[in-house]
Formats: structure tokens, sequence, C-alpha cells
């Protein structure tokens, strides 16, 4: 922990001279880590946290409370046009809303999980989703994670990395998180829909998951959070005297 105290402390140092206005971009397969690992360095460098996952997840959740058929792109395209998906950090969470709505929780629900993919991966969701994310990441300090961050969203972030994980070891973690929130599931059950999610994503016509060329590829199946972050952490230190 000494040592990744010292790296944050050069990082922010630096920030308002190299990192100011930096695009940090980080993407992987769901299990791998990298939106508990996003939101960490987020709050080490001051930055802010964009959950990019999270946005497809509320127009999801959204449809299905409303009865809208996730397989109807152009609907859920305008739908998403209007609809109003806010970040608000609060004790140190990021809450998602959808107009007033805090959803944090609801679009973590298996049901959202299972249709997810199935939304994100229409050409027209697709889209309006990355008009917007776009958009936020225009002001700069901004640590993005999602599935095409570095490839489609921010294609020049100036740090891309991509989390990876074993199988086994991804499904573990959704276990044991579904377990903390209540929901009754087995290993092999999660194992079963991150294979199904992973070939959804990585053969999806539009922005499918793939490590672009220049990401740093980072292998976090032995890694905790903080040993994730001081890898980054790292990354971004070699990376100060060239951006």
């Amino acid at each position: 922990m000494e040592i990744l105290v010292f790296y944050l402390a050069m990082a922010i140092r630096y920030k308002l001279t190299a990192l100011e206005g930096k695009i940090i971009a980080i993407d992987g397969p769901a299990g791998s880590g990298k939106s508990t690992t996003a939101k960490a360095l987020a709050s080490q460098l001051g930055f802010v946290y964009l959950d990019t996952g999270a946005m497809y997840r509320a127009l999801t959740w959204f449809a299905l409370q409303n009865d809208i058929a996730t397989d109807n792109g152009k609907l859920l395209a305008s739908v998403a046009a209007k609809l109003t998906i806010d970040f608000k950090k609060e004790d140190d969470v990021n809450r998602v809303f959808i107009d007033d709505t805090d959803v944090t929780a609801e679009i973590r629900t298996p049901e959202v999980t299972l249709h997810v993919s199935e939304v994100s991966a229409h050409p027209e969701v697709r889209k309006e989703m990355v008009k917007r994310q776009k958009e936020l990441g225009k002001k700069g300090n901004i640590v993005a994670e999602g599935r095409d961050t570095t490839s489609v969203v921010f294609p020049k972030a100036h740090i891309k990395v991509y989390l990876d994980a074993s199988l086994d070891e991804r499904a573990r973690r959704r276990f044991l998180e579904l377990g903390k929130n209540g929901t009754a599931t087995t290993i092999e059950e999660q194992k079963a829909d991150l294979e199904r999610r992973d070939k959804h994503d990585s053969t999806r016509r539009v922005s499918p998951l793939k490590r672009t060329r220049d990401s740093i590829v980072i292998d976090t199946t032995n890694l905790t959070i903080d040993e994730q972050v001081e890898r980054i952490v790292k990354l971004i230190k070699t990376k100060l005297t060239t951006i």
C-alpha cells in the first residue's frame, strides 16, 4: 500500500499539468473488476467516474418497467434520447438516477442483467448512448469503463486499459456479489451467464467487446482491487512524460 500511496501522490501532484483534461478508458468482460477498479481510481485521482454500462442498464430497467420490447432497437433508441440518466456521488457511492428516481440497486438485478446485452447490441441504442458519453467526456478528467470505451467511445483516450480474468474467477466474484444482495444463485449459473454474455458482447455487429492494440492488458485473476489500481497508477506514472 505504501507504493500505491506514493504513486497516487505523484499522479495527483501532476494532475494540474500532465493529467489535466485527460481521459482514462477501461474495458473488459463482466466480472473482470473494471467497475470497482475504475471507481476507486477515479476517487483517488479526483476524476469523474463514468460507468457506461450503467447507462445501458438504466435503459434496460426502464424498458422492462414500461413493457417496452427489448428487441425493438428503434423504439429503445427513441426512449434513450428522451430519458434523463444522471450520476451522483453520495457517501462515496456512485448512484444512478433516471429523472429523479434512484435506480442504483434496481439496475443490478438478474432480470436486467439477462436483457442488457440485447439492449446494448442495438445499433440505434449504441449511437444515442455513445453520443451522450462523448459529450460527457469533452471536459476530460474522466475514468470511463465499459465494453467499448477504448475502441468506440474514447478511441483517443490518453490511457487505455483492458482488464481480464479467468471465467471461473469472474463467476466466483459475481456469485459473491449477488449473494451480498440476497440473490439466490450458484457459481455454475453465473459461469453459464457469463459465457452467454461474453459471446454476445464479443460477436455483436456494432461495437463488439475487443482489446485494442494500444490497450494495456492486465489479468486481474489473482489481484485485489488495490493491486489493480496500483498497476494502473504505475502505467499513469510511465505515461506522464508522454501525454
